[in-house]
């Protein structure tokens, strides 16, 4: 990873106009590699390395959270040649981006079911956390194993059993209590999300977090995705007015 003059000063950005928190639906790489007649594989290995594109793009604009929808629950239905291939390109990414990230001061997170994961990937993973635990610059969640639904279960489950031991009160259980229960309860939610290859939906990707993001559709297929796309965003980004429900100004 290769980091440079602050991409906020080189694009032109206003600093107090960014999201805090970018979101990510990574989506085409299946798609891009048979436009070029290749094995699906191949997408994905182009895939990872637009991985570290955004990771350095996002650092460079000093955005502080960059969560990517790396593999949901429901991508465990594929064909068993292609998971373990990208487990085997997630294997890969860990063990040979960790020191950058460390020396870069980004954070690795994961959430999803990550019990999931066969025990060479989650030790991977664990390492490349443990490694970056101290870092504060920047946090890269990586959403593996991930479902929005799975998770909204599994807190609503703990917040049940914790109104049954008497730990929790029925009339303390608000929206903020709910999401002290869900895997992103470290994390704000994310300002920007953003979806690559045209797709009109958030795939079961943080269902809670994302009521108030802002949302961009690209067709751009994951595997061409860049960093001066990214830029073009973010200005749309800016120019965008927050309301939160509430009227528009002056409105």
């Amino acid at each position: 990873m290769k980091f440079k003059q602050s991409l906020v000063n080189q694009a032109g950005l206003d600093p107090a106009r960014l999201p805090r928190h970018v979101a990510i639906i990574m989506d085409g790489n299946g798609r891009w590699a048979k436009k070029r007649s290749l094995e699906r594989f191949e997408g994905h290995r182009r895939g990872v390395d637009v991985i570290e594109a955004m990771v350095t793009a996002c650092r460079n604009a000093t955005i502080g959270y960059l969560t990517l929808y790396a593999f949901s629950t429901e991508n465990w239905q594929r064909p068993a040649e292609e998971v373990a291939g990208i487990m085997g390109l997630l294997k890969m990414f860990l063990a040979e981006k960790q020191t950058s990230l460390k020396a870069n001061g980004i954070r690795l997170n994961a959430i999803g079911e990550l019990g999931m994961l066969d025990d060479d990937v989650r030790a991977a993973l664990n390492e490349a956390i443990e490694l970056t635990a101290g870092c504060d610059d920047m946090v890269l969640t990586l959403a593996l194993s991930y479902g929005g639904r799975a998770e909204l279960t599994s807190a609503a489950r703990r917040i049940a059993e914790d109104a049954v031991s008497g730990t929790l009160q029925n009339d303390d259980i608000n929206a903020d209590i709910v999401g002290e229960y869900l895997y992103t309860r470290d994390l704000p939610d994310p300002d920007l999300l953003i979806r690559t290859s045209g797709e009109m939906r958030i795939s079961n990707f943080l269902l809670w977090q994302l009521a108030y993001s802002e949302i961009y559709v690209t067709d751009t297929l994951w595997p061409d995705f860049t960093e001066d796309e990214f830029v073009t965003i973010l200005r749309d980004f800016a120019g965008r007015e927050r309301r939160f429900g509430k009227l528009q100004s002056g409105g």
